[in-house]
């Protein structure tokens, strides 16, 4: 009896022993990074009846509520209703809080039998739910761990800045951007709406040198770029877009430099001294256009430019006079002060040490980009008044293939020692008064060089989350870099949105059909990177451009538009193997591609690999790398008349 009394007494203590010492839930991995977590014991879990609930009276509260739920069912299949009032066990549950600690964007959440999501603004609730949707992207059930949350940024303007000019962007890919950075929380993006190519490539003459305005005026007929625009409307409705999901969007028009899309339209504003792509600052008629330019977007009650700032440029102009040191200044300080009159803060390129002088230009209110410290010392700037977002071209810029700053972002480096309060090698103290945020940059400098969006978006991707973590949690990040380069994987890019293509994480087949048949759609899009489409054909003659596989962003020829050979069209280029099937002729065909090189094999054997192609100009004086990668295009079939069968698409290279 005594055995039994005291094996039963241990059994107790053991049971008593293990509740208590339990661990409790480790801090979910999500990007950025919590700043603050208590972890509880066991698992939320979404039962059959869970709903959204939504507390108060603001209609901003059921907005993000409504926001929630349909990424919900988008991510996961699973429609939430969602309701006004008292909420019960299993439901999420979003209500505005006094704690006016978190901010502007911070919020708290409470994971018990039910998850509590509270914020002083709406915006913090917005922010929430992208990181419950992280958290429940990572567990195949939704289940969530219990705990407590506490976050908010350490920095206000966390940015990413798009080259526009020297190559168009389509606007669904924009569009999908805002998805992206909303989904990380990143909230500021810049669109450099005009540029131009480097006149080397395009013999030496600003005449032929590309360039592009990309907003639609009718001001000035004939500035809109006619290879690719954005509508007054559409983009009005980007920008309202982008502000419903938390995100600002940054209008540039980049003056007195980087300006010749204006001076080829109007030539007689160009300097003959500094090159076409610099604007005369000694001609009246200058300033009468840039005015004028400016105001078409900015004027009226409904302007084209929605949101608080506007950019106005003013970087890389030469200083060789003084007499152009001091045009330029003024030039600077008239349009700070021209959007400043439409209740906009304005936007500046750093470069006041690079034109070093006399002329004043206002500084209270004004945003500065610090990009490069001998263009504008940034210890001098905050001297000067200004406020700066941190964008150091030398951690920061992106330049697809173009052999200098970065293809891609070192992102080890940046997670492990930067933050926006280092600019270049000044380093201020973290969450400087003056230093708002920071921002990373893709410039599109080499035009024509065979650069797809889905390449851009290649380099961008692990460049975000990196950075969006950096620019949230700042300097005290916890999660060691090797543990957020293997995590950050198994997240996606956001609701509904696949840029790159991505279809599943192991590798396998993700498409068969026996026989293809030609106008039928096969209910994918498209298969990014790291990829093996494969197929038998028994070919006919063709007629030139007849197309296998058609997506929004991409086509893959059987007989090519202009030789006829195999081969594919996006983004405006067309690139093409050295193959063509004869009459009749029965082959094994296979594509594979990554972000370097697209390679054809026929009956098992490599015909040629489409890679990185180097092209010289000037007596090879000069070069461009030519990049000809694909994505391959999957969404429906062309109207081709060979046989097509044992098609099979792979997500990895065979």
């Amino acid at each position: 009896m005594k055995i039994r009394r005291y094996l039963m007494l241990f059994a107790a203590c053991t049971l008593f022993l293990g509740k208590s010492f339990a661990a409790n839930n480790e801090k979910p991995f999500v990007i950025p990074e919590l700043q603050e977590w208590r972890g509880a014991q066991g698992m939320f879990t979404p039962s059959a009846t869970s709903r959204i609930v939504w507390q108060g009276k603001d209609s901003a509260v059921a907005r993000v509520a409504n926001q929630f739920a349909e990424d919900y069912e988008t991510m996961f299949g699973r429609k939430l209703t969602v309701v006004q009032g008292r909420a019960s066990a299993g439901d999420f549950v979003f209500s505005l809080s006094g704690d006016r600690q978190l901010g502007e964007e911070g919020y708290a959440v409470r994971i018990a039998d039910r998850v509590n999501v509270s914020a002083p603004k709406a915006k913090g609730l917005y922010w929430a739910t992208r990181t419950l949707l992280q958290m429940t992207e990572q567990n195949s059930d939704q289940a969530l761990p219990k705990g407590s949350m506490r976050d908010y940024p350490d920095y206000a303007i966390r940015g990413f800045m798009m080259d526009c000019g020297r190559k168009f962007i389509p606007m669904d890919f924009l569009r999908d951007y805002v998805k992206m950075m909303a989904y990380y929380k990143m909230n500021t993006f810049q669109i450099h709406l005009n540029d131009n190519a480097f006149k080397q490539y395009f013999e030496h003459d600003w005449s032929k040198t590309y360039a592009a305005f990309r907003l639609e005026s009718e001001f000035f007929p004939g500035l809109t770029a006619r290879d690719g625009y954005y509508t007054k409307k559409e983009f009005i409705d980007f920008q309202l877009m982008a502000d419903s999901l938390g995100v600002e969007i940054i209008p540039e028009i980049d003056v007195p430099a980087h300006s010749l899309a204006l001076t080829q339209y109007r030539p007689e504003i160009g300097s003959e001294e500094y090159g076409m792509d610099h604007l005369d600052l000694f001609k009246p008629e200058t300033y009468q256009f840039v005015d004028s330019l400016f105001r078409e977007y900015l004027e009226g009650r409904n302007p084209v430019f929605r949101g608080k700032r506007v950019h106005i440029g003013t970087d890389e102009y030469s200083n060789k006079k003084k007499d152009v040191v001091e045009k330029f200044r003024e030039f600077t300080d008239h349009y700070i002060r021209f959007v400043e009159g439409f209740g906009k803060q304005a936007c500046v390129w750093g470069a006041l040490t690079h034109a070093n002088g006399d002329t004043p230009v206002k500084s209270k209110n004004v945003l500065m980009n610090a990009w490069y410290n001998g263009y504008a010392d940034p210890k001098e700037m905050i001297k000067q008044g200004y406020d700066l977002v941190s964008v150091p071209d030398g951690y920061l810029y992106i330049v697809p293939a173009a052999g200098y700053y970065y293809d891609y972002l070192n992102t080890e480096k940046l997670y492990k020692d930067w933050t926006p309060a280092h600019i270049g090698k000044e380093v201020f103290p973290e969450r400087h008064k003056q230093i708002k945020g920071g921002m990373f940059a893709v410039w599109n400098d080499h035009a024509g060089n065979g650069i797809s969006t889905k390449d851009i978006h290649y380099r961008v991707f692990p460049a975000m989350q990196t950075l969006a973590v950096k620019m949230w949690t700042g300097k005290d990040c916890k999660v060691p870099y090797e543990t957020f380069n293997t995590k950050r994987t198994a997240l996606g890019e956001g609701p509904g949105v696949n840029i790159a293509g991505r279809m599943g994480s192991k590798p396998r087949a993700v498409y068969n059909q026996d026989v293809l048949k030609p106008n039928t759609k096969t209910g994918l899009k498209e298969i990014g990177y790291h990829y093996t489409v494969s197929f038998d054909v028994q070919s006919v003659k063709e007629e030139p451009g007849t197309e296998l596989f058609r997506s929004p962003d991409a086509v893959f020829y059987l007989s090519d538009p202009v030789s006829g050979k195999l081969g594919f069209a996006r983004d405006g280029y067309l690139n093409t193997f050295n193959y063509q099937f004869y009459p009749e002729e029965e082959a094994s065909v296979a594509i594979s591609g990554d972000e370097k090189t697209t390679r054809l094999y026929i009956n098992g054997d490599l015909k040629e690999e489409l890679n990185i192609q180097k092209r010289f100009f000037n007596g090879g004086k000069d070069s461009m790398s030519y990049v000809r990668t694909l994505v391959f295009p999957l969404e429906k079939t062309g109207d081709f008349k060979s046989t097509i069968k044992n098609v099979e698409v792979l997500n990895y290279c065979k």
